[in-house]
C-alpha cells in the first residue's frame, strides 16, 4: 500500500514501472486532493491496453493534471550530480513552468514541451530498439550495424509517434532521439545490456531470473509491435526485436531477413 502525505503534496512524481503504473494509481486515487499535478516519469506501454501512461492517468486518476517527465538519463547519474536535460512536457504550459521551476538544478535542465503523446512514444520505443542494440553488439555485429539500427529505429519511432498524434520534431529532441542514443550505447541500460546478453547466446528467462531490476523493453516489445499493427505502421526492427522475445524467432535467422527487405527511398514511410 501507498502510505505518506501525498494528499497534501504540491506534485507527485510516479518513478513506479511503466506496467505497475495502472495499479500505483488506483492506490492513490482515494488519497490526491483534486488539482495536485502528477508527473510520469515511467517509460513504457501498458502490456494489456496498448495505453500510454498519460491514457491511464486520464482513465484512472480523472481532474488531475498530468505532466510527463522523459530523457537521456540515468538515475545514478542524475543523483551524483552530474549534468543532464529532460522534457517536460504538459498541456499547460504556466504549471510546466511551475513544475520546471521546482525540479531543475545546476546541473538539471528542463526544457518544456506541449506534447504529450510524442513524449512518451520516444521513451516507450527505445527500449526495445535498445534491446536490438544490445543484440547487435553481443553477436560481434559491429559498431556500423549499431549505428543503423539506431537511425532507422529512429524512423519507426517517428512514424508511430505521427500516427499517434505526435509531432516529429519531440522525437527529435531529448525524449526522443536523446534517450535513444543513450540507451543504445550504454550496458547501463538494463534494455542494452540484456539484449548483450541474448545476442550471446544467453536465454531470456536466465538473464530475467538473474536480474532484481526491470528491463521495461522486454514487455513494451509485445505492446509496442502490437500498436503497429493497429495503426498499421510499419516497424521491422520493433516487430523484430518482439519476435526474439516472445515468438521463439531465431536471433540470426531475424537479423538475415531484416537485412534481406526490399531496398528503398530512405525516407519512405514504410
Amino acid at each position: 500500500a501507498i502510505e505518506g502525505d501525498e494528499g497534501a503534496a504540491d506534485a507527485l512524481l510516479l518513478t513506479v514501472p511503466a506496467q505497475f503504473l495502472r495499479a500505483a494509481m488506483g492506490e492513490l486515487a482515494d488519497s490526491i486532493e483534486p488539482g495536485i499535478p502528477i508527473v510520469i516519469c515511467a517509460k513504457g506501454i501498458e502490456q494489456d491496453t496498448g495505453a500510454l501512461m498519460s491514457e491511464i492517468a486520464a482513465e484512472v486518476l480523472t481532474d488531475t493534471p498530468v505532466l510527463v517527465l522523459s530523457g537521456p538519463t540515468f538515475a545514478a547519474e542524475v543523483a551524483a550530480g552530474l549534468p543532464a536535460a529532460v522534457t517536460l512536457a504538459c498541456q499547460d504550459d504556466d504549471l510546466a513552468v511551475k513544475v520546471s521551476d521546482a525540479l531543475a538544478g545546476p546541473m538539471f535542465r528542463i526544457y518544456r514541451s506541449d506534447d504529450l503523446i510524442g513524449a512518451q512514444i520516444g521513451g516507450a520505443v527505445k527500449n526495445v530498439l535498445a534491446i536490438g542494440c544490445g543484440i547487435v553488439d553481443g553477436r560481434g555485429l559491429g559498431d556500423n550495424a549499431r549505428a543503423a539500427l539506431i537511425t532507422r529505429g529512429l524512423s519507426e519511432i517517428v512514424r508511430l509517434g505521427l500516427a499517434k498524434g505526435a509531432r516529429a520534431e519531440t522525437l527529435m529532441g531529448l525524449c526522443g532521439i536523446g534517450d535513444l542514443v543513450l540507451t543504445c550505447n550504454a550496458m547501463q541500460s538494463r534494455n542494452f545490456s540484456l539484449g548483450v546478453a541474448l545476442g550471446r547466446g544467453e536465454a531470456l528467462a536466465n538473464i530475467l531470473d538473474a536480474r532484481s531490476s526491470v528491463a521495461e523493453g522486454v514487455f513494451s516489445a509485445a505492446s509496442v509491435s502490437g500498436l503497429a499493427r493497429t495503426l498499421d505502421v510499419d516497424m521491422p526492427l520493433c516487430l523484430a526485436v518482439d519476435g526474439i522475445l516472445n515468438h521463439f524467432a531465431d536471433i540470426d535467422a531475424t537479423i538475415e531477413g531484416l537485412l534481406s527487405r526490399p531496398m528503398k527511398q530512405e525516407t519512405a514511410q514504410e
